[in-house]
């Protein structure tokens, strides 16, 4: 299983993609925490939440300009960079998605699963509301917290039940 969380969980959804269809191991699920997934900046989200939360808009630019360099904002990314920018998104592994509705990135990230979801692939997506940036590790036990991390183990346990 890959598993990441804010920009590891970008690059757990690179390697998906990458490893998708190659004759190397495959992974056999995909668990996405807040996952960081597009440097473009364009979505609702990206423009709804102050410069005082947690992960604001200028410091997620300031980490994909710092990633990509010269490259921030082309056409010169590739998918395995910001997995949003693929344009296939068929044969990915089951997917575990969470973000949280007072996130930078959260529009991002629903769309993420809506392309997961059209070609047929298999996504559960999660979006905590009121939920910010690392809510569930700064507040382990708030209801919203625990409410999550057993989505979590139920995921997991349903997975394995299907293996």
């Amino acid at each position: 299983m890959l598993v990441g969380t804010s920009a590891g969980g970008g690059l757990a959804a690179a390697l998906s993609l990458y490893t998708r269809g190659r004759a190397e191991p495959s992974p056999h699920a995909q668990f996405l925490v807040c996952p960081i997934l597009d440097d473009r900046d364009k979505a609702i989200s990206t423009t709804q939440f102050s410069e005082r939360d947690i992960w604001a808009r200028s410091l997620n630019a300031a980490c994909w300009k710092m990633y990509l360099q010269d490259r921030y904002g082309t056409c010169d990314v590739e998918p395995y960079a910001a997995p949003a920018r693929a344009t296939d998104f068929s044969q990915l592994p089951p997917n575990y998605i969470d973000i949280r509705s007072a996130e930078v990135f959260r529009d991002e990230v629903v769309q993420y699963a809506s392309n997961i979801w059209a070609p047929g692939g298999d996504a559960e997506l999660y979006v905590w509301p009121g939920g910010w940036h690392n809510f569930d590790l700064l507040l382990p036990t708030a209801s919203l917290s625990m409410a999550a991390q057993q989505a979590i183990t139920n995921w997991v346990h349903h997975l394995f039940a299907r293996q």
